[in-house]
């Protein structure tokens, strides 16, 4: 193995109060839902594991028996995840109903009738309620049927981010006819609310109209009775992923390895002998199990290992370890399997709660499937204190052919890293510095407690959120923006990280100016994906947005200076055990001190990706990284009209704030770039670029 990206780190309080249930039977999260289950339109955002699934029962039954809808129709992408709506005895745990499925109508299991669209449509003409099916079938029993055939029922979406805005989703382009028609219910849920090709999951006008419920990463972990530890870190090999398989793979932990696709450069072309090359590196082979078919390996150290492959797809072979896998033992019995190795299974909606390690190969497809990966991790088990994630990158090499792709790679698993640092962080209430404002209540404001004279940095223990205080902070104005401040932030990051142009300069180009990213790019991602907010409140999103990364990238720094540790980067657990989410806390406070003032302009002047570029230059070879760097220097482009008037819009603002325009020979590089774009700005206007937008 060459080096690795420095692993994310996180260490929750184990509290204990995820897992714990109310007198309705509702752990915390189907708590919260279940308080929205009036909604005609319902978006649950919340982390794998969560109880997603039982949430939604509890809702469909309150809206068949007391909101009066006819029927529940619930979908899911994968019928392996039909299982998770399975018969549950909810009165044992004090609600008022069972949740019941006729066996024939959870089409993810049963034949069904005819097609499985003619199923829907019996189903939809007889007397029982609820029914479980593939979105597939949902979609081509909406094409069957029309839209006019699910009035007053219940359409439940699960794994909501498969749905988009593009015409050509068809379930994306069918939801958003039956909120036309406005005679449905629709309760959508999703672990990752963002799509890995950064495409729009909702209509703006049509996921207005959806009231959000959202249960953080945070919120999920932090109350969690076993785990305590979740780590994620990038690995850069050369050659040969099984030759270094053992450097990153623990035996003695319970894993799932994810093999590359057999179209992606890291893949030999021979998935059967990879999984072969895979357990000759773990040890001496002894046969296959009788009763559940798992490979049966004998490591160095006597230890017979009993290994899933569902890899192999030999007639019969796939589907009897995929019912070993469903046996009841896989959540009773810790030792019934050791470790899965699959090819395009065992992600989204597959439940291990003992898996400890999800070592993936190869860049995922999005940051979406990376997310639904590590959720493979993240589910509380007895004696489960640590979980980690894995992701093996093949290093950029000169003499590739597909250079370009292994460097796309690279920027994809930063993007993911970024992102993810944000997903599992506290979440943030920022607010204007003003003289006016007070402590508030539950907040802990470090050992000096709230200085009125500066900007304060508050994080309430109880509730997980940071409320920090920033001079010159934008505040929106519309209750759409506020919601997106409040919900979906990461959301926007998400797109940001993605955008190829901006990671790419801000990576790699030297000359670029950290507000070119921060300002420019950022709004034109703002402007593209919230068009129907106006300009103050698009530059209040945009502002909140750039503060949570930016804050977390600068935390993450000050708190590896304090650890003086190299290697972690979200609150380390050092010896002793200190109390959770300490270090990132007294990062951000940190740096927040140390700065004359924490302003707006501040944090605009940052450049989000620097931190992750003093990580990569450790992770990669000189050599590499220079070559990496050069491929990108050698496209870089020249201003586009939107970016010209970006910057021709910002200089306007120089000048209101300082009476003057900026000035191309100004000392300060950003006030020279203002005064390109706005040169070139008219430069565009005189030939016309603008004529007709």
């Amino acid at each position: 193995m060459n080096k690795h990206v420095p692993s994310v780190s996180v260490s929750y309080a184990q509290s204990g109060k995820t897992n714990k249930s109310n007198e309705l039977g509702m752990r915390p999260m189907q708590e919260r839902a279940y308080e929205y289950r009036g909604e005609q339109y319902l978006l649950i955002k919340s982390p794998p594991a969560s109880g997603k699934s039982r949430a939604l029962m509890f809702i469909a039954l309150d809206k068949l028996h007391n909101q009066r809808l006819r029927k529940a129709i619930i979908t899911v992408p994968e019928k392996s995840i039909g299982s998770s709506f399975a018969d549950e005895p909810l009165t044992k745990f004090g609600f008022w109903a069972d949740w019941h499925v006729e066996p024939k109508w959870n089409l993810c299991n049963s034949p069904g009738e005819g097609s499985k669209a003619d199923s829907v449509g019996s189903f939809l003409a007889g007397d029982d309620q609820i029914l479980v099916c593939p979105h597939a079938t949902f979609r081509n029993a909406v094409e069957k049927f029309g839209i006019e055939a699910f009035d007053d029922c219940l359409i439940a979406v699960d794994e909501f981010h498969h749905v988009s805005a593009n015409p050509e989703n068809r379930l994306g382009s069918q939801l958003a006819e039956l909120m036309a028609r406005d005679k449905v219910h629709i309760v959508a849920m999703t672990g990752s609310y963002f799509r890995g090709d950064a495409e729009a999951v909702l209509a703006p006008e049509d996921e207005a109209r959806f009231e959000s419920v959202t249960y953080t990463y945070y919120e999920q972990l932090n109350g969690y009775e076993h785990l305590k530890t979740l780590d994620i870190g990038y690995f850069f090999y050369a050659g040969p992923y099984a030759d270094d398989l053992l450097k990153v793979l623990d035996p003695d932990e319970k894993t799932i390895i994810h093999i590359p696709s057999v179209n992606s450069r890291e893949s030999t072309k021979d998935k059967i002998r990879e999984v072969e090359h895979i357990i000759e590196e773990l040890g001496e082979w002894q046969g296959t199990d009788d009763k559940t078919g798992f490979q049966l390996v004998k490591t160095k150290s006597g230890r017979i290992l009993k290994i899933a492959d569902l890899v192999d797809d030999a007639p019969g072979q796939q589907a009897r370890i995929q019912a070993s896998l469903r046996a009841p033992a896989m959540k009773q019995d810790r030792d019934y399997v050791d470790i899965i190795i699959a090819l395009g299974m065992a992600k989204e909606g597959f439940d291990w709660i003992w898996c400890e390690h999800a070592l993936t190969v190869g860049y995922r497809s999005s940051l979406t499937e990376v997310v639904q990966i590590i959720g493979r991790a993240t589910r509380d088990a007895p004696g489960k204190t640590k979980a980690r994630f894995t992701n093996l990158i093949a290093e950029p090499d000169a003499s590739e052919e597909a250079v370009t792709e292994a460097i796309n790679d690279t920027l994809k698993a930063i993007s993911a890293s970024l992102l993810m640092e944000q997903v599992l962080a506290p979440r943030f209430e920022f607010r204007p510095k003003n003289p006016t404002n007070e402590p508030a209540p539950g907040f802990d404001y470090g050992d000096g407690g709230y200085d009125p004279e500066k900007t304060n940095v508050g994080f309430n223990h109880d509730t997980g959120q940071f409320q920090i205080e920033i001079n010159g902070l934008a505040m929106p104005k519309s209750d759409e923006a506020t919601r997106i401040c409040r919900e979906d932030l990461n959301e926007v990051i998400a797109t940001f990280v993605q955008d190829k142009p901006t990671i790419e300069r801000g990576l790699f180009d030297d000359e670029a100016v950290p507000q070119e990213l921060t300002q420019v790019r950022m709004s034109k991602i703002i402007k593209e994906r919230y068009p129907e907010l106006d300009d103050e409140d698009q530059e209040a999103v945009r502002q909140h947005a750039i503060t949570a990364l930016n804050l977390i990238q600068q935390g993450k720094q000050v708190a590896l200076d304090i650890a003086g540790q190299d290697d972690v980067l979200i609150d380390p657990v050092a010896p002793g055990e200190p109390s959770p989410n300490t270090a990132l806390i007294q990062g951000i406070r940190k740096f927040s001190m140390d700065v004359r003032e924490l302003d707006i302009d501040l944090i605009d002047s940052i450049n989000p990706f620097s931190e992750a570029y003093s990580i990569l230059s450790i992770a990669m070879n000189e050599d590499t990284l220079k070559q990496v760097a050069a491929a990108i220097a050698a496209k870089k482009t020249r201003l586009t009209p939107e970016e010209a008037k970006e910057l021709a819009v910002r200089a306007i603002k120089f000048k209101k704030e300082r009476g003057r325009l900026p000035s191309i020979s100004a000392q300060d590089a950003w006030e020279r770039t203002m005064a390109e774009g706005a040169a070139a700005f008219v430069r565009f206007k005189d030939e016309g670029r603008y004529d007709g937008s």
